[in-house]
């Protein structure tokens, strides 16, 4: 056996060691490691780079059953050995992406496993690493098992998208076949060679219908999003699913039929509704092929084997089928329109009616022509104060709390928030419109959902997932507000690239997604391409990490988003232990804010974002969230401030609509929680011409 972290301290204790505070807690921390070199750490170097996440430690001297095998550079000990019993413990990490050598560790583990059980001694497989080995086979290593083309191979060039559609009779559509079970679809298609203003086309097919999206790549230039996707929910095939965890009953509405209450998760029936309509279309450039486009909140969390403690105001997943939509490609500059339906001669009339229809109106929408200037940025964190939920006294204790606990060991990064609640504006669209110019984002979206509005500027993804099953996510973890001129916003990034408690938030969430997409993953295919990259956005820097992997066969989009969700880089870690400590810190559901939001597609493929700097829109309200991650290094001071300076900047687009009220007192706003907690769902509003 070897124990790992908490199963090291269990071999100490179960041979009658002692298990202490350690001398300085350490959670994300990288030590040099001293060892014996035999056994577990036979063919290692002295001095080898290990991550430590521990609050206690294995006390000396031991008893006489245990021998020390490793220590730390400040003395403690890492590693253990039973003296009679084939048993092994490390303190450190040896599966964390930073630390040098954990696969040879476990090779040499193997080999032990092997000699204990033939009873004669095995030669390790494993050659004797060097002290140089290069810093990159630890970072940012090739999967052993995965996908083909790994980043930085050659790469065969890629078809013109449009030559294939070009190829195609516009009134046959793109071959794509569907499931056998149930009836044939087929996506039908046409482009425009011109990247349509997506906001222009918004307003003039979008703005005024019930359900309807925009998922905007409103910062492209990025090169991280090069799609925008936007439609509503008119089609012939399209429904709306409302899903609350209490009930466990999605609510089904559809084209003239009343809506329909069908028992179980809302992962299982988005599961079993996209394999019956499986559908794919080789010819476009982009994943998404129609399918569901809507949000999962966080207190989803219940459904995926976490607790469950608060109520949502809004209902905790929304989806809309989107047989529908037209997608912009920013990077080509084109605009493509596309129809879902059933592959038979009707649908293909209405594929062919709804296409010209919608082409003509696209003709007369202005081209894109660039980012439109953004709004003076005049809301400051002063402003932010008197609409939170727990103001700063409060928040602070709940730092302090969250400080106590790390220190006591039960977790190693806390990511807490904390809440604004507004008045609504009086058109969440144009307060959309306004946020998109002034924080440009790459996952952005706009979702009006009946008695459901949302307004997103999140710069993060949580995972993207292709039809052949490549997963990836993008945690952010770490942030620095932009400097007040080129200097000294220089300066704020290069400490923001170099803080060690940036850097151990990041590492933590990097090792948590690495362990979620295992689960669900081939072995040996999660890799880190990317590690810490610094991102400059409109008013802050932050630190992003890249982590991908392939899905094993058997296993779906949607299986991979419930063996993730919520995101880590919202939870903390470890994620389920940490998730009842926020339950116990926080005093109201976050609703749609941290949870994921993008879309789930027929041809296995999902885009989906953290829902962060994110105006949500019900009942007369708005509701921001914000908040970060609290780890030992953490000032209390300063994490109350980034949490303003967060929240801040969506509030910026208020100003840009209409001014800001004036706040209420606190108790009126503790009323208020308690009515959009208790309230039934707004009636969803009837769609015309569908």
């Amino acid at each position: 056996m070897l124990g790992v972290c908490l199963g090291h301290q269990g071999i100490a204790l179960g041979a009658q060691a002692r298990v202490v505070p350690a001398p300085e807690p350490k959670h994300g921390h990288l030590s040099r490691i001293r060892h014996g070199g035999r056994g577990l750490f036979r063919g290692l170097p002295q001095d080898f780079t290990a991550v430590r996440y521990h609050s206690l430690c294995v006390a000396e001297p031991l008893p006489l059953g245990l021998q020390g095998i490793a220590w730390s550079e400040d003395g403690v000990l890492m590693g253990v050995r039973h003296r009679a019993r084939p048993l092994w413990g490390v303190q450190f990490h040896p599966e964390s992406v930073l630390t040098g050598y954990g696969h040879r560790m476990l090779s040499n583990f193997r080999d032990l496993t092997i000699e204990h059980a033939n009873g004669e001694s095995v030669t390790s497989t494993v050659a004797p690493a060097s002290a140089e080995e290069p810093r990159r086979t630890r970072t940012a290593a090739e999967p052993a098992a995965g996908p083909s083309s790994a980043p930085g191979s050659p790469q065969p060039p890629e078809a013109d998208p449009r030559a294939e559609l070009a190829r195609l009779d516009p009134e046959e559509g793109a071959p794509a076949p569907s499931s056998p079970e149930g009836p044939a679809y087929r996506l039908h298609a046409r482009w425009l060679a011109d990247a349509t203003d997506t906001e222009a086309a918004f307003t003039r097919l979008y703005a005024k219908a019930p359900h309807a999206f925009w998922l905007d790549s409103s910062r492209a230039e990025s090169g991280e999003a090069r799609f925008s996707f936007l439609g509503d929910g008119t089609g012939p095939l399209a429904e709306f699913v409302r899903y609350d965890t209490d009930t466990g009953v999605c609510e089904v509405e559809r084209a003239g039929r009343p809506a329909v209450r069908v028992e179980g998760g809302v992962f299982d029936y988005l599961e079993r509704e996209l394999a019956r309509r499986r559908v794919t279309a080789p010819g476009l450039p982009f994943d998404f092929t129609g399918g569901y486009v809507g949000y999962f909140g966080y207190e989803l969390k219940a459904d995926c084997g976490a607790p469950g403690r608060h109520r949502s105001a809004t209902p905790d997943a929304c989806w809309l089928f989107a047989d529908r939509f037209v997608a912009v490609d920013h990077q080509e500059g084109v605009t493509y329109i596309c129809c879902l339906t059933e592959d038979t001669p009707e649908g293909h009339r209405e594929a062919k009616d709804w296409l010209d229809t919608t082409v003509t109106v696209l003709s007369g929408v202005p081209t894109l022509t660039g980012p439109a200037p953004r709004p003076p940025a005049l809301t400051t964190t002063a402003a932010v104060e008197p609409w939170l939920v727990r103001d700063r006294e409060r928040y602070l204790a709940s730092i302090e709390a969250c400080l106590r606990e790390l220190r006591a060991g039960a977790s190693y990064e806390i990511c807490l928030t904390n809440a604004a609640w507004l008045p609504a504006p009086s058109d969440s669209y144009a307060f959309y419109r306004a946020l998109r110019r002034s924080n440009p984002a790459p996952y952005a979206a706009y979702l009006r959902f009946g008695g459901t509005d949302v307004a997103c500027a999140s710069p993060e993804r949580f995972l993207r997932i292709t039809p052949d099953g490549t997963a990836e996510a993008k945690p952010i973890k770490g942030t620095a507000p932009r400097g007040t001129g080129p200097e000294q916003d220089a300066r704020a990034l290069a400490a923001l690239a170099s803080s060690p408690k940036a850097r151990a938030e990041n590492l933590m969430i990097v090792d948590l997604l690495r362990n979620d997409l295992g689960r669900v993953c081939a072995p040996g295919s999660v890799y880190v391409p990317r590690l810490m990259n610094t991102e400059t956005y409109a008013t802050v820097h932050q630190l992003v990490s890249t982590v991908r992997g392939r899905l094993r066969q058997e296993t779906s989009a949607v299986d991979c988003v419930r063996a993730c969700f919520p995101g880590g880089s919202m939870t903390g870690a470890p994620k389920l232990r940490t998730l009842e400590l926020i339950d116990s810190l926080e005093t109201e559901a976050r609703g749609v804010y941290s949870g994921a939001l993008g879309y789930l597609s027929c041809n296995g493929a999902a885009d989906l974002n953290i829902v962060i700097r994110t105006a949500v829109f019900t009942s007369g309200r708005m509701h921001i969230g914000a908040g970060g991650a609290i780890v030992l290094d953490s000032d209390p001071a300063e994490e109350y401030e980034e949490m303003l300076l967060k929240t801040a900047a969506t509030m910026r687009a208020y100003e840009a609509v209409e001014p800001v009220p004036d706040a209420e007192p606190a108790g009126e706003i503790d009323d208020l929680l308690v009515a959009a907690a208790t309230a039934p769902p707004a009636p969803a509003a009837k769609e015309p011409g569908r």
